[in-house]
């Protein structure tokens, strides 16, 4: 998690003595690329050990209206991730993708003219799993991930770089829990990853 912060402080060190302007009334998009890291666990998949989810990058992008200086709501959406799923016994089984749009409320810190904004969130996240296939020893077999209701946090500071442009950095923590649903059984798992978003801003 310490490592996750890092984009954070990059930013904040590297910010313009322009004044940033949230102002309540104000949109903004953010736009960059999003890294999620799974921090699985789930239950034993036939003797063979824990599924183990790899890494995925994609583009993110966020919309954030400014309800007063301070309080903004924020919306997630990226393009699809897509996860190897493995055993250390069985190597790779499944393939699958996902979607993890979420909506948060958040705090921003510092006054609507600071040089920088840092903010913190909290709120709901929905990730839609899909396009699941079966990989080596579940080859040509129904795999299916039953899509995910839960809580999402984050951390996150702007800084200007230009008129209306700004820069972004943010850390994100989403609670995730599914079914892995196989010819072999079904297999509770719990995702729940951090994700870093590097990017760009722009307010309107």
């Amino acid at each position: 998690m310490m490592k996750a912060l890092i984009p954070v402080a990059l930013v904040s060190a590297l910010c313009s003595s322009v004044a940033l302007a949230h102002n309540a009334g104000d949109f903004f998009v953010r736009g960059g690329a999003a890294i999620v890291m799974p921090n699985e666990s789930s239950d034993n998949v036939l003797g063979t050990g824990e599924l183990n989810i790899s890494n995925d990058t994609q583009l993110a992008a966020t919309l954030t209206y400014m309800a007063t200086d301070n309080m903004g709501v924020e919306l997630l959406l990226a393009t699809p991730f897509t996860h190897d799923v493995s055993t250390k016994g069985l190597g790779k089984v499944a393939e699958v993708s996902q979607l993890p749009p979420s909506l948060m409320a958040q705090y921003y810190f510092g006054k609507a003219d600071s040089k920088i904004r840092p903010y913190v969130g909290a709120g709901v996240n929905y990730t839609f799993f899909f396009d699941e296939k079966g990989k080596g020893a579940l080859a040509d077999t129904d795999v299916s991930v039953d899509d995910s209701l839960g809580w999402a946090a984050q951390a996150g500071v702007d800084a200007k770089i230009a008129k209306n442009w700004f820069a972004n950095a943010s850390v994100w923590y989403m609670d995730i829990d599914t079914d892995v649903r196989t010819a072999k059984g079904t297999f509770h798992t719990e995702i729940d990853p951090v994700s870093v978003m590097v990017g760009v801003g722009y307010t309107f």
